[in-house]
Formats: structure tokens, C-alpha cells, sequence
């Protein structure tokens, strides 16, 4: 056994033997002062810790204290009832705290049991019975939470092992103390009970044993008893303290000094207040400016003080930070984030800065959640989050539009004029810069605020700036939504699906296609602007058609049959009526013809001449339907769309070319044209 564990066995059982065997007076003012030093250890001790698991020792030392305590008290009171004395320290606290009046020295001793037992006991009890309630609620989800961390590998076996066994810690520890803080209640009752024993026994026994007279008796048993319970009970309130400050305390990484300083302290201009508040008492009260202006001052210039640290050590972590930003890019590691490409980007000269600037009135950033909003309700898909910066290369009143790091569209803004876009005739009253609207290259004028007004009156569309970029931005996507749509997008759209539609998606998924082939689909029906917001019915569709064929184009065919009502409804006129060029016979046996087989699928095979042939008719049919202001839509067979789709992407992408199969029998088709060779 080592030398400290029999020290401390030989001092417990030491401390038990008190109680039966007398201990001399000199010994006894000796032990006295170690139990107000021990107390005073053990309350900074306490102060000091950042963590309860640091003095998990506590509630053992507070059984050994109080007993030692109690002995103590034993002891005081044998010497003071056998001999009328118990040492210079309990003779000094009962003579310098009652200053000769017995009353005064009684009544402060009650004071300090009444705050020991009523305030401080009782908080402190109560305090431990909830903390250690709501840790044994928390361990099951604590368990759970490092058992999740250990399974995604944030964290190894041994650290799962150390945090669980830290809260095994917790959970005795705070149990523990919610059965030591009993200890504390009982010590202090005691004191009370010590207290009457000693005053009634040494008025009986001063008198019978000592020959006493009833007032000597009362001043002498007085004086030691008073002094008896005050150096019993400013220890036993120390530790009481203690008590409370450990329950009381939540975990944080500093001592209870550094926590009050960085968390009391750290809001000076609250002192200002304070002081004018104090000045204002000694202003208009009788308590005078002598007492108050002192006060005041201290805390003005104490918050001036803290103002100027926390301004020094802003500084001093905003240089950090600038530091540690330096190394990053000089590391080797942070050229691995300039290998990230954003989906979208937009990117503005240093003019159209208040587009984006709240503070500016700039409501950019609203309208693109609004944009992200009618892209998922108009295509079916999550638009990526929109990077927006400033290019200081781009000139002031320019932005650009970027997809996957490409720039794809560009527009010119003049923030303090509007957009003004002709009927279909001019007013050469309205007067302004010639421009062409970005989004559709209509033809337009920039106005000012007073030209507005007339263009307005002249049946001019006029939009504001924002608008202005807005719409092209929306446009953008619409017509990039098929890059924008990826593997893993695909696989958020169908684990959406998957929470309705379970089986749809277990049949489909890995049984018949991967998630590849399903993506396929997808960007083609997004390529030709067919939203895919219906995916249970996409998905249902492909579950049918899936055990007889894999190619994509003609699983889209299929797709596009099944969403018929839906790309009816896109085409079609408010009085169920669709004005269409259809594709003549001679065409379609041509492009029939012309259909090649290949292991990696079909594909349209025309020489240059017959289709240079084919584009010109075609755009002879789409000039007139144009003039007549009607949007072109080009109808032919089944068979024949996606090959003729084929050939127009390139030239014609934003021509729809619809099948016969993917109208509903109750829409009324109207042909104003025909393609034939």
C-alpha cells in the first residue's frame, strides 16, 4: 500500500475515533483551522473546474468533510460542557463576531444556518435531483448519437469507448451528488441541534458542576457555543458552495473567473448605462454624489477598458484569420476547391452591384428563390443553388450567365432606365437607346423615368431592370435544365417518388433499369422542354415498357405517350385548338427510308442535299406561321418523330415537334402549313 492511501485510511479512521476519545485543546485548535483550510481548498477547487467529471471525487469528500465536521462538533462540545472551554479559535470566533453582545453573535449565527440550510442547501439539493434526472433521460441518445458518429466514421473505437464512458461517468456522478447533497442538509440541521444541546446543557451544568451563577453560566456557554457553531458552520457553508457551484456549472472551456469575465463582462456599453444610472440616484435621491460618483466612475472607466480589449482582440483574430486565409492558398490543398464547378453562376459588373445589395434596395436574391420556386413547378426538377459574384473583367453595365463554368448568355443593364418593348409598331414619340431584349432578342428601347410614362400610353411592354434579368435567368435554365439534371439529382427526385410510391420504385430500381438509364430519360424529355414533375407517371410508364426494350429514345417516345394530357395542355390554345405544320407524306416515307440500324441503336442517315432541302421548306413554313403570330409546332407520325427531332436539334432546337400519339383526342388540330419535298 503507498504512503498517501494509508494516510488516508490511518485519517478516516482517526476521524471516527474523535468521536468516542477526548482530543487535547491545543490538538483541537489545530484541527479546527485544517477544516476551514480544507474548505476553503475544496470552494476553489470547485471555481476552478471547466468540467463536474474534473472533481468527480466530490461527493465522496463531502461525506468525509461532514463527518469530520460533526466530529469536530463532538468534540468542541465535550471540552466546552466537561471543562467550560474549548480552545483560542472557538473562544476568538465567538468573542470578535459578538463584539461582546451575546445577541448579535446568536443572531448572525442563525443567519448563516438560515443561508446555509434554506438557500443554499435547498438549491443545491434540488439542483442535483434534476441534473441527475435529465442525464439519465439524455444517455439513450447520447448512446445513439456516438453510435451513429462511430458507424459514419467521424469518429474511431477507441473515442466511442472514452465519450461512453464519460457519460457512464456523468450519470454516477450526478447521482451521487443528489444523494451527498443530503449530507449538507443533515450537517446543517445537526449545527441547529449542537446548538440547543450546548446552550441548555452548559447553563445546567455550569451551575450544578461548575458553581456558576445563572448569568455566568449564560455568558460563559454563550460565548463558547456561538463560537463552537461558527467555526463548524462557515466551513460547512464553504462546502456548501462548492456544493452548488459544481451542480450549478455547465460544461464550458474555462474556470468560473474566465467565464464571468468573458460572458458578464463582454458587453461594456451596458456599463455606461449602468454608471449613468447610479449617478442619476446620487443626483436625485438623498443618497448624495459622494457615495455614488466613485461607483460611477469605476464602471466608465472599466468600460472603456473592456471596449478597447475587445477592439484590440478583433483585431487580433481578424489578423489571425487573414493568416490562416494566406496559408490556405498558398498550401498545396486549397487548389483542390478550384476544381469545384458551380451548375449556374452569374456573374455582374461592379454597375449592377445594388441588383444584389439588400442595403441597396436590391431584391435579386429574393427573385431567384422565386425562380427556383417556378422551375420546380414548371420542369419538375431542383434547381441548383444560383452562385452570384461580381466580375470586375466583365464592363460595369454587364453580366453573364454561366452553366458548368461556360458562359451561355450575356445582357447589358441600365439600372436607372426601363425596358421598353414594341407592340409590333413604333411610336417615334418614345424616344430612348436602341437594345435587344436578352431573354426572347426582341427588338427594344431603354427609357427613362419620364419617357415611361408615354411608352406605357403607347402600348409598349415596360419592365424594370431586375425584371429584365429575371426573365432571361428563368429562360436560361429552361433551356439548360437538361444539364442541370444529373445522376445524383435524378436519384433525389425518385428517393421523393420513393416515399409515396415504394413498390413503383422497388420494381423499377435495380430489377429493370439503373439510375442511369432512368437519367437518360429524363434529360431527354427536359431537352425538349416536357417537364418532369409527373414522375410517378414517367416512372410507371417505363415500368411497362421496360421488359421489352432499353433504348432510351425509344423509351422517351413511349414517356412522352404517357404524359399526352400534359404535353396537350403545353401546346395547345385556350379553346382546346392547336395551329400545327405538319410533316407532308413524301417527307416522312423519305425519313422512313433513311432510318439506319446500328448495335448502339437507330439513327437518321440523309445525305447534305435532301437535308438542306428539308431545312428550307421548313423554315418557309415557320416564316409564315410567324408572321401570322402563331407559335410553330411541327406534327408528324409516330414512327418518325425522334428521327425527325434528330435532325432539326442542331438548327431548330426551339421548334416542339409533336407526334400524333401524344395529343388527346378531344384537342381540335389546325394545320397552317405543310412540310413535303
Amino acid at each position: 500500500m503507498k504512503t498517501k492511501d494509508l494516510l488516508i485510511l490511518v485519517g478516516i479512521i482517526g476521524i471516527v475515533l474523535m468521536m468516542v476519545v477526548p482530543v487535547p485543546i491545543p490538538m483541537l485548535d489545530v484541527l479546527l483551522i485544517i477544516n476551514i483550510s480544507l474548505a476553503l481548498i475544496i470552494l476553489l477547487v470547485a471555481m476552478n473546474t471547466q468540467d463536474a467529471l474534473q472533481f468527480s471525487i466530490f461527493p465522496s469528500l463531502l461525506l468525509i468533510t461532514t463527518l469530520y465536521r460533526l466530529t469536530l462538533n463532538i468534540s468542541t462540545t465535550r471540552n466546552i460542557l466537561a471543562h467550560a472551554e474549548a480552545g483560542h479559535v472557538v473562544e476568538t470566533f465567538g468573542g470578535f463576531v459578538a463584539q461582546g453582545n451575546l445577541v448579535v453573535g446568536f443572531v448572525v449565527f442563525l443567519i448563516l444556518v438560515v443561508v446555509q440550510f434554506i438557500v443554499i442547501t435547498k438549491g443545491s439539493e434540488r439542483v442535483a435531483e434534476v441534473a441527475a434526472r435529465f442525464t439519465l433521460d439524455a444517455m439513450p441518445g447520447k448512446q445513439m448519437s456516438i453510435d451513429a458518429d462511430l458507424n459514419a466514421g467521424m469518429i474511431n473505437e477507441k473515442q466511442a469507448r472514452e465519450r461512453r464512458q464519460k457519460i457512464e461517468r456523468e450519470a454516477d456522478f450526478y447521482g451521487a451528488m443528489d444523494g451527498a447533497s443530503k449530507f449538507v442538509k443533515g450537517d446543517a440541521i445537526a449545527g441547529i441541534i449542537i446548538l440547543i444541546i450546548n446552550l441548555i446543557g452548559g447553563l445546567i451544568i455550569g451551575m450544578m458542576y461548575h458553581d456558576m451563577s445563572i448569568g455566568e453560566a449564560a455568558a460563559t456557554f454563550s460565548k463558547l457555543t456561538i463560537g463552537d457553531g461558527l467555526v463548524s458552520q462557515i466551513p460547512a457553508l464553504l462546502i456548501s458552495t462548492a456544493a452548488g457551484l459544481i451542480v450549478t456549472r455547465a460544461s464550458s472551456e474555462g474556470n468560473l473567473a474566465s467565464d464571468i469575465t468573458s460572458q458578464i463582462l463582454s458587453y461594456p456599453k451596458l456599463l455606461y448605462i449602468v454608471a449613468g444610472t447610479i449617478l442619476l440616484l446620487g443626483l436625485f435621491t438623498p443618497i448624495g454624489l459622494i457615495t455614488t460618483v466613485p461607483i460611477a466612475g469605476i464602471l466608465i472607466v472599466s468600460a472603456f477598458r473592456m471596449q478597447k480589449n475587445l477592439n484590440r482582440k478583433q483585431e487580433e483574430e481578424q489578423q489571425i484569420e487573414e493568416e490562416q486565409q494566406i496559408e490556405e492558398v498558398r498550401s498545396p490543398e486549397s487548389v483542390i476547391s478550384l476544381l469545384q464547378v458551380d451548375p449556374i453562376e452569374f456573374e455582374f459588373g461592379y454597375g449592377l452591384i445594388p441588383l444584389a445589395d439588400a442595403q441597396q434596395g436590391g431584391d435579386l436574391l429574393d427573385r431567384i428563390i422565386l425562380i427556383r420556386r417556378q422551375c420546380a413547378l414548371e420542369l419538375g426538377i431542383v434547381v441548383p443553388v444560383i452562385r452570384i459574384r461580381d466580375n470586375i473583367q466583365l464592363k460595369p453595365n454587364q453580366y453573364v450567365i454561366k452553366i458548368k463554368g461556360n458562359t451561355v448568355a450575356s445582357g447589358d443593364l441600365l439600372l436607372n432606365h426601363y425596358l421598353a418593348m414594341s407592340p409590333g409598331f413604333d411610336d417615334e414619340s418614345v424616344i430612348g437607346i436602341d437594345t435587344t431584349e436578352p431573354a426572347f432578342g426582341l427588338p427594344a428601347l431603354w427609357v427613362d423615368e419620364q419617357m415611361k410614362e408615354r411608352a406605357e400610353m403607347s402600348g409598349y411592354t415596360v419592365v424594370d431592370p431586375p425584371s429584365v434579368v429575371a426573365t432571361h435567368l428563368t429562360e436560361i435554365i429552361k433551356k439548360h435544365a437538361y444539364e442541370l439534371l444529373g445522376r445524383q439529382e435524378t436519384k433525389a427526385l425518385i428517393d421523393n417518388v420513393k416515399e409515396t410510391h415504394p413498390a413503383l420504385v422497388d420494381e423499377l430500381i435495380p430489377n429493370l433499369f439503373s439510375l442511369g438509364d432512368i437519367q437518360k430519360v429524363l434529360v431527354k424529355l427536359l431537352k425538349e422542354k416536357v417537364s418532369v414533375r409527373d414522375l410517378v407517371t414517367i416512372l410507371e410508364t417505363l415500368a411497362d415498357y421496360g421488359t421489352y426494350t432499353k433504348d432510351p429514345d425509344i423509351l422517351t417516345e413511349y414517356v412522352r405517350q404517357g404524359l399526352s394530357r400534359q404535353i396537350t395542355l403545353q401546346y395547345s390554345q385556350s379553346d382546346d385548338s392547336m395551329k400545327v405544320i405538319t410533316v407532308g407524306p413524301l417527307l416522312e416515307k423519305k425519313l422512313a427510308e433513311s432510318v439506319q440500324q446500328s448495335d448502339q441503336g437507330s439513327y437518321l442517315a440523309l445525305d447534305p442535299a435532301s437535308s438542306q432541302m428539308i431545312f428550307h421548306r421548313l423554315n418557309e413554313q415557320v416564316g409564315k406561321a410567324l408572321q401570322a403570330g402563331q407559335q410553330p409546332v411541327l406534327l408528324t407520325s409516330p414512327t418518325i418523330r425522334m428521327y425527325l427531332r434528330q435532325l432539326l436539334e442542331r438548327t431548330m432546337q426551339d421548334i416542339p415537334v409533336l407526334s400524333y400519339s401524344e395529343l388527346e383526342p378531344n384537342v381540335e388540330i389546325q394545320s397552317v402549313g405543310v412540310v413535303n419535298l
